[in-house]
């Protein structure tokens, strides 16, 4: 097919159609291209404000402080709060509250007793 023939075939309004979809289209893509780079920067922010503890943590079998990296000792409270994003609260378990305090010990009286034993 002679090109003069080819050309015929296509009329000079497509080719407007066709840029005007292009353009169209590459507007799209740096629009999203865009909008993926702010959620990439979004998400790296929060990424870098993530504190995680893993590995093994060395602790005192006795007292239960943690040695850090620099060989200091350190409350697990202490330690925790300045390796994670945790806070504390503090209450007594059970267990420590018939131990410490039988006297306000809310158990049952059977509880009571068996703590007496254990002194």
């Amino acid at each position: 097919m002679p090109d003069d023939e080819l050309k015929s075939k296509f009329h000079p309004a497509d080719d407007m159609r066709w840029h005007e979809a292009t353009s169209k289209l590459m507007n799209e893509l740096v629009a999203t291209k865009r909008d993926l780079q702010q959620k990439t920067i979004e998400l790296q922010e929060a990424l870098d404000q993530v504190k995680l503890l893993k590995g093994l943590l060395p602790i005192c079998a006795s007292c239960k402080k943690i040695r850090d990296d620099q060989g200091y000792w350190q409350g697990v409270e202490d330690y925790i709060s300045n390796h994670s994003e945790a806070q504390f609260s503090h209450a007594i378990c059970p267990d420590c509250m018939k131990k410490l305090y039988p006297e306000y010990y809310g158990g049952s009286k059977k509880d009571n007793q068996a703590g007496q034993k254990e002194k």
